[in-house]
């Protein structure tokens, strides 16, 4: 008998009838002794219809008026599953963000858990009943009605199952795990048994779609034990992310490979070569809200130097505007860029104790002619980017070239 928290995402709850089915997978585990709490996004397209909505009365709608539309999503699909338990003899009870009290900051659309009130939870827990929470929503100090971003239920999921100390928190998705890569472009990808948490942050925030960065640093911050799982097959053990490498298994050299078509290049020419350069080119480009991911600063020549980043491809033509304006100020000869490129990364904490991993790469790449434009390395990753109609290209190479379409 454990306590389990479970979290359905938007597929998995897009319909009555699936609905149903996750009543039906709830039961099967009530009635192996399990306790549990459930949390719920809403039906998928739901949230997109109500922003729409919103925005046809707003151009730009009101963040917190917004919290509030949006977060019914997920009141309606917590009450519907109370129901379809109740419909199978189970008792149940739904609650929302603001009910439970998950108790966040102010940040509206966007909002960070501060603490959650397990009382009620606990108290229905005991009770024999399970307990449905909405999830991506919370409250702030003065009661707004506050939500936690895209992708938020699976932070929800999580941080719930920190605060009720949760023997397992398991998400349950339209894939059955974390797979080497995106099946849709290897279709030899292979699904990983595990995958250790300093890996699963890596490929979450390389552009692997499986679970909310969020979430994975907040599980590995608590120490929640999380499984990726299919809410469409009865069966199967999905990937578990684990705290700890196995110490009694050979550790891959490469895990998995993630990929990001949502990059450009930004490239500013020919500015002085001096200490400071850095932050007068980046400076405002933070103080546009524009988040920098890769960044190259070339070996100075004749006092001058290029500088490079990637930003997100939706803010190409805001950071070149923003830039047009520091060039002058900076000393810079031009701004220019690219938004047809893609990142590809390769991840595994067995590249700590491998030699030649980054060699075998690029080795592979040059051998069907896919230039490397930037470089990006940190211990268990190397990230490369590359014309964006390379991307499954490269992919594919490099998922053949470290073994990744072996049998595990």
């Amino acid at each position: 008998m454990a306590l389990i928290v479970q979290k359905y995402g938007g597929t998995s709850v897009g319909t009555p009838d699936r609905i149903k089915n996750v009543a039906r997978r709830v039961a099967k585990f009530k009635a192996q002794g399990h306790d549990l709490v459930v949390v719920l996004s809403a039906m998928s397209g739901e949230t997109n219809r109500l922003i729409a909505l919103a925005k046809e009365i707003q151009a730009n709608p009101d963040p917190r008026e917004l919290d509030v539309i949006v977060s019914t999503g997920e009141q309606v699909t917590i009450g519907l599953l109370a129901m379809a338990l109740k419909e199978q003899g189970i008792e149940a009870k739904s609650y929302t963000g603001g009910q439970v009290k998950i108790l966040t900051d102010s940040l509206h659309t966007k909002a960070r858990i501060q603490s959650i009130d397990d009382t009620a939870m606990r108290a229905d827990l005991n009770a024999g009943r399970v307990v449905i929470v909405a999830g991506f929503q919370g409250v702030d100090a003065e009661g707004n009605i506050t939500t936690l971003g895209r992708g938020g239920s699976d932070t929800s999921g999580v941080a719930l199952a920190a605060a009720l100390k949760a023997d397992e928190c398991q998400i349950y998705t339209d894939v059955d795990g974390v797979y080497t890569t995106d099946p849709r472009v290897v279709p030899e990808a292979k699904k990983l048994k595990t995958i250790t948490f300093e890996e699963m942050l890596e490929m979450a925030s390389l552009g692997s779609k499986v679970l909310q960065i969020r979430s994975v640093e907040f599980a590995g911050k608590y120490n929640v034990k999380l499984r990726v799982l299919s809410s469409f097959q009865e069966e199967g053990e999905g990937t578990l992310i684990t705290f700890e490498e196995d110490p009694n298994m050979e550790k891959p050299v490469v895990s998995g490979i993630a990929f990001n078509r949502d990059e450009a290049r930004i490239n500013v020419i020919g500015v002085p070569d001096k200490p400071g350069i850095a932050y007068q080119i980046l400076g405002p480009v933070a103080d546009a809200n524009i988040d920098v991911d890769m960044i190259i600063q070339n070996v100075g020549q004749d006092g001058t130097t290029d500088f490079s980043f990637t930003v997100p491809k939706g803010e190409f033509a805001r950071t070149i505007k923003v830039l047009e304006g520091v060039q002058a100020h900076v000393g810079g000869k031009s701004v220019n860029g690219d938004d047809k490129i893609c990142k590809v990364s390769i991840v595994g904490v067995g590249m700590r104790s491998h030699v030649g991993v980054a060699s075998t790469m690029f080795r592979t790449l040059a051998e069907e002619g896919i230039n490397i434009q930037m470089i990006s390395t940190s211990e268990i990753k190397i990230s490369v980017i590359v014309d964006e109609k390379y991307l499954e290209l490269a992919v594919r190479v490099l998922h053949k070239a470290f073994g990744l379409d072996q049998a595990k």
